[in-house]
Protein backbone atom coordinates (compact mmCIF):
# COMPACT_ATOMS: atom_id res chain seq x y z
CA UNK A 1 0.00 0.00 0.00
CA UNK A 2 1.39 3.30 -1.04
CA UNK A 3 2.50 5.79 1.91
CA UNK A 4 -0.03 8.72 1.68
CA UNK A 5 1.66 11.95 1.86
CA UNK A 6 0.40 14.85 3.40
CA UNK A 7 1.06 17.95 1.60
CA UNK A 8 2.69 21.16 3.77
CA UNK A 9 0.89 24.20 3.31
CA UNK A 10 3.10 27.49 3.00
CA UNK A 11 4.06 29.44 6.40
CA UNK A 12 4.64 32.20 4.32
CA UNK A 13 2.78 35.02 5.66
CA UNK A 14 1.84 38.35 3.20
CA UNK A 15 2.69 41.07 5.71
CA UNK A 16 2.18 44.23 3.44
CA UNK A 17 -1.15 44.72 4.95
CA UNK A 18 0.32 44.80 8.54
CA UNK A 19 3.15 46.86 7.41
CA UNK A 20 1.32 49.85 5.47
CA UNK A 21 -0.83 49.78 8.75
CA UNK A 22 2.28 50.43 10.81
CA UNK A 23 3.65 52.74 9.01
CA UNK A 24 0.24 54.93 9.02
CA UNK A 25 0.09 54.42 12.86
CA UNK A 26 3.74 55.97 13.39
CA UNK A 27 3.20 58.76 10.34
CA UNK A 28 -0.02 59.96 12.56
CA UNK A 29 1.94 59.75 15.79
CA UNK A 30 4.68 61.93 14.33
CA UNK A 31 2.44 64.49 13.13
CA UNK A 32 0.44 65.02 16.17
CA UNK A 33 2.98 64.56 18.97
CA UNK A 34 4.43 67.46 20.66
CA UNK A 35 8.26 67.19 21.22
CA UNK A 36 8.78 67.89 24.95
CA UNK A 37 11.24 71.28 24.94
CA UNK A 38 14.65 71.19 27.49
CA UNK A 39 14.58 73.16 30.82
CA UNK A 40 16.94 74.62 32.18
CA UNK A 41 16.08 72.32 35.41
CA UNK A 42 13.55 69.89 36.09
CA UNK A 43 10.37 71.33 37.66
CA UNK A 44 8.21 68.42 39.78
CA UNK A 45 4.91 70.16 39.43
CA UNK A 46 2.19 70.14 42.90
CA UNK A 47 -0.64 67.67 42.61
CA UNK A 48 -4.36 68.42 42.08
CA UNK A 49 -7.48 67.62 40.39
CA UNK A 50 -8.07 69.74 38.02
CA UNK A 51 -8.05 68.13 34.51
CA UNK A 52 -7.88 71.32 32.35
CA UNK A 53 -4.93 71.13 29.52
CA UNK A 54 -2.73 73.75 29.25
CA UNK A 55 -1.96 74.59 25.39
CA UNK A 56 0.66 74.13 23.32
CA UNK A 57 0.73 77.07 21.03
CA UNK A 58 0.19 80.73 22.12
CA UNK A 59 1.82 80.34 25.49
CA UNK A 60 3.79 81.71 27.82
CA UNK A 61 5.55 79.57 30.22
CA UNK A 62 7.12 81.18 33.46
CA UNK A 63 9.35 78.43 35.13
CA UNK A 64 10.00 79.02 39.05
CA UNK A 65 12.70 76.57 40.29
CA UNK A 66 12.93 75.01 43.48
CA UNK A 67 16.36 76.34 45.85
CA UNK A 68 19.49 75.10 45.58
CA UNK A 69 20.76 72.12 46.33
CA UNK A 70 22.84 73.34 49.46
CA UNK A 71 19.49 75.28 50.33
CA UNK A 72 21.33 78.67 50.15
CA UNK A 73 20.82 81.78 47.75
CA UNK A 74 24.16 82.39 45.72
CA UNK A 75 23.18 86.02 46.28
CA UNK A 76 21.08 87.59 49.54
CA UNK A 77 19.36 89.65 47.92
CA UNK A 78 17.62 87.83 45.11
CA UNK A 79 14.24 85.51 45.89
CA UNK A 80 14.52 81.66 46.54
CA UNK A 81 13.78 79.79 43.00
CA UNK A 82 15.15 81.28 39.22
CA UNK A 83 12.34 82.36 36.81
CA UNK A 84 13.06 82.01 32.96
CA UNK A 85 10.47 82.60 30.03
CA UNK A 86 9.45 80.36 27.32
CA UNK A 87 7.03 82.08 24.41
CA UNK A 88 5.31 79.51 22.09
CA UNK A 89 2.94 81.53 19.29
CA UNK A 90 1.66 79.59 16.57
CA UNK A 91 0.47 79.52 12.77
CA UNK A 92 -0.39 82.93 12.69
CA UNK A 93 2.87 84.42 14.64
CA UNK A 94 5.24 81.89 14.43
CA UNK A 95 7.33 80.98 17.83
CA UNK A 96 11.18 82.83 16.45
CA UNK A 97 9.00 85.79 15.19
CA UNK A 98 7.26 86.41 18.52
CA UNK A 99 10.48 85.45 20.16
CA UNK A 100 12.09 88.28 17.94
CA UNK A 101 9.49 90.57 18.81
CA UNK A 102 9.70 90.41 22.58
CA UNK A 103 13.06 90.45 22.67
CA UNK A 104 13.25 93.70 20.44
CA UNK A 105 10.73 95.32 22.67
CA UNK A 106 12.35 93.94 26.31
CA UNK A 107 16.04 95.18 24.89
CA UNK A 108 14.64 98.80 23.95
CA UNK A 109 12.44 98.80 27.01
CA UNK A 110 15.50 98.38 29.29
CA UNK A 111 17.68 100.29 27.78
CA UNK A 112 15.42 103.39 28.00
CA UNK A 113 15.07 102.69 31.97
CA UNK A 114 19.13 102.27 32.37
CA UNK A 115 20.53 104.70 29.93
CA UNK A 116 24.24 104.02 31.32
CA UNK A 117 24.47 100.43 30.97
CA UNK A 118 22.61 99.78 27.56
CA UNK A 119 22.38 96.53 26.05
CA UNK A 120 23.44 95.56 22.27
CA UNK A 121 22.58 92.65 20.83
CA UNK A 122 23.74 91.64 17.10
CA UNK A 123 21.82 89.61 14.77
CA UNK A 124 23.48 86.28 15.37
CA UNK A 125 22.61 86.95 19.03
CA UNK A 126 19.18 88.39 17.72
CA UNK A 127 19.21 84.68 16.30
CA UNK A 128 20.04 82.28 18.78
CA UNK A 129 17.11 84.05 21.02
CA UNK A 130 14.76 83.01 18.54
CA UNK A 131 15.60 79.67 18.39
CA UNK A 132 15.82 79.05 22.02
CA UNK A 133 12.80 77.38 23.58
CA UNK A 134 13.80 78.93 27.30
CA UNK A 135 16.10 81.44 28.56
CA UNK A 136 16.51 83.09 31.55
CA UNK A 137 19.65 85.74 32.59
CA UNK A 138 19.77 89.41 33.40
CA UNK A 139 19.92 91.75 30.48
CA UNK A 140 23.52 92.33 31.46
CA UNK A 141 24.14 88.55 30.60
CA UNK A 142 22.05 88.38 27.21
CA UNK A 143 25.22 88.97 24.64
CA UNK A 144 27.65 86.49 26.40
CA UNK A 145 25.09 83.73 26.62
CA UNK A 146 23.86 84.20 23.53
CA UNK A 147 26.91 84.14 21.82
CA UNK A 148 27.59 80.49 23.46
CA UNK A 149 26.89 77.39 21.67
CA UNK A 150 23.62 75.73 22.24
CA UNK A 151 25.37 72.74 24.41
CA UNK A 152 27.61 75.13 26.41
CA UNK A 153 24.25 77.71 27.22
CA UNK A 154 21.98 74.83 28.52
CA UNK A 155 24.80 73.88 30.80
CA UNK A 156 24.98 77.15 31.73
CA UNK A 157 21.86 77.58 32.77
CA UNK A 158 21.36 74.78 34.94
CA UNK A 159 23.67 76.41 37.41
CA UNK A 160 20.91 77.81 39.75
CA UNK A 161 23.66 79.20 41.54
CA UNK A 162 25.29 81.24 39.37
CA UNK A 163 24.18 84.68 40.05
CA UNK A 164 23.68 85.28 36.33
CA UNK A 165 21.14 82.97 35.46
CA UNK A 166 17.81 83.55 36.32
CA UNK A 167 15.69 86.77 35.46
CA UNK A 168 15.73 89.29 38.43
CA UNK A 169 12.48 90.33 40.23
CA UNK A 170 11.87 92.21 43.43
CA UNK A 171 8.52 93.40 44.69
CA UNK A 172 8.12 96.69 42.73
CA UNK A 173 4.49 97.67 42.13
CA UNK A 174 4.64 101.10 39.86
CA UNK A 175 3.70 100.00 36.42
CA UNK A 176 4.94 103.45 35.36
CA UNK A 177 8.37 103.55 37.55
CA UNK A 178 11.24 101.63 37.28
CA UNK A 179 10.21 98.32 36.55
CA UNK A 180 12.03 95.02 37.40
CA UNK A 181 13.83 92.62 34.45
CA UNK A 182 10.87 90.07 35.10
CA UNK A 183 8.39 93.07 34.14
CA UNK A 184 10.21 94.31 31.41
CA UNK A 185 9.14 91.04 29.93
CA UNK A 186 5.94 90.78 30.44
CA UNK A 187 5.88 94.14 29.39
CA UNK A 188 7.56 93.04 26.14
CA UNK A 189 4.80 90.16 25.68
CA UNK A 190 1.85 92.69 26.27
CA UNK A 191 2.95 95.46 23.89
CA UNK A 192 3.71 92.53 21.14
CA UNK A 193 0.58 91.54 21.57
CA UNK A 194 -1.47 94.49 21.41
CA UNK A 195 0.49 95.77 18.37
CA UNK A 196 -0.87 93.28 16.64
CA UNK A 197 -3.88 93.28 17.36
CA UNK A 198 -3.89 97.51 16.62
CA UNK A 199 -2.39 96.07 13.42
CA UNK A 200 -5.69 93.88 12.43
CA UNK A 201 -8.09 96.64 13.54
CA UNK A 202 -6.28 99.55 11.03
CA UNK A 203 -6.20 97.00 7.90
CA UNK A 204 -9.45 96.13 8.37
CA UNK A 205 -11.47 99.31 9.11
CA UNK A 206 -8.90 100.29 5.80
CA UNK A 207 -11.13 97.67 4.24
CA UNK A 208 -14.64 99.15 5.56
CA UNK A 209 -15.09 96.53 8.31
CA UNK A 210 -15.44 96.84 11.80
CA UNK A 211 -11.75 96.12 12.69
CA UNK A 212 -12.25 95.94 16.47
CA UNK A 213 -15.64 93.66 16.19
CA UNK A 214 -13.88 91.43 13.37
CA UNK A 215 -10.60 90.84 15.79
CA UNK A 216 -12.16 90.26 19.20
CA UNK A 217 -12.41 86.59 19.30
CA UNK A 218 -10.14 85.40 16.21
CA UNK A 219 -6.77 87.72 17.83
CA UNK A 220 -5.19 84.60 19.45
CA UNK A 221 -2.04 86.20 21.01
CA UNK A 222 -3.78 89.18 22.44
CA UNK A 223 -6.70 86.62 24.39
CA UNK A 224 -3.67 84.76 25.14
CA UNK A 225 -1.87 87.74 27.00
CA UNK A 226 -5.03 89.46 28.48
CA UNK A 227 -7.32 87.44 29.04
CA UNK A 228 -5.19 84.40 30.56
CA UNK A 229 -5.99 81.56 28.45
CA UNK A 230 -2.22 81.26 28.31
CA UNK A 231 0.33 82.66 30.76
CA UNK A 232 0.84 79.97 32.56
CA UNK A 233 3.17 79.23 35.94
CA UNK A 234 5.07 76.05 36.17
CA UNK A 235 7.13 75.93 39.80
CA UNK A 236 8.79 73.06 41.57
CA UNK A 237 6.20 71.95 44.78
CA UNK A 238 9.22 72.40 46.89
CA UNK A 239 9.42 76.07 45.81
CA UNK A 240 8.96 78.55 48.41
CA UNK A 241 5.58 80.13 48.75
CA UNK A 242 7.07 83.42 48.98
CA UNK A 243 8.86 83.29 45.35
CA UNK A 244 5.49 81.81 43.78
CA UNK A 245 3.17 84.90 45.31
CA UNK A 246 6.19 87.55 44.02
CA UNK A 247 5.40 86.09 40.72
CA UNK A 248 1.96 86.74 41.06
CA UNK A 249 1.64 90.02 42.28
CA UNK A 250 4.45 91.18 39.58
CA UNK A 251 2.25 89.49 37.14
CA UNK A 252 -0.65 91.66 38.78
CA UNK A 253 1.04 94.69 38.82
CA UNK A 254 1.34 94.60 35.02
CA UNK A 255 -2.14 94.21 34.41
CA UNK A 256 -1.77 90.51 33.84
CA UNK A 257 -4.15 89.05 36.37
CA UNK A 258 -5.59 85.73 34.71
CA UNK A 259 -3.04 83.50 34.81
CA UNK A 260 -2.42 79.42 35.11
CA UNK A 261 -0.64 77.28 37.90
CA UNK A 262 0.68 74.15 36.06
CA UNK A 263 0.57 71.07 38.18
CA UNK A 264 0.08 67.55 37.74
CA UNK A 265 -2.91 65.53 37.80
CA UNK A 266 -3.39 63.29 41.11
CA UNK A 267 -4.43 60.15 40.86
CA UNK A 268 -7.20 58.06 43.01
CA UNK A 269 -3.84 55.90 44.48
CA UNK A 270 -2.46 59.19 45.53
CA UNK A 271 -5.08 60.89 47.53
Amino acid sequence: MGKVKIKRKSTLIDMTAMSDVTVLLLTFFMLTSTFLQKEPTIVYTPSSVSEEKVPVKDLVTILVSSEDKSGKLADPTQVEGKIFLSFAGDSVIPSETLREKVLLYAVDKYNKLHPKNTVTLNADQVNAFKKTNMLGVPFQALPQVLSMETSKRDKFLGELTNPNVGIPINGNKDKNGALNEFQIWMWALANVAQDGRNDKINQLDAEGKNGAEAVRDADILYNSVFQGRAISVKADKDTPFTTIHRVFDNLQTMGLNKFTLMTALKSESAE
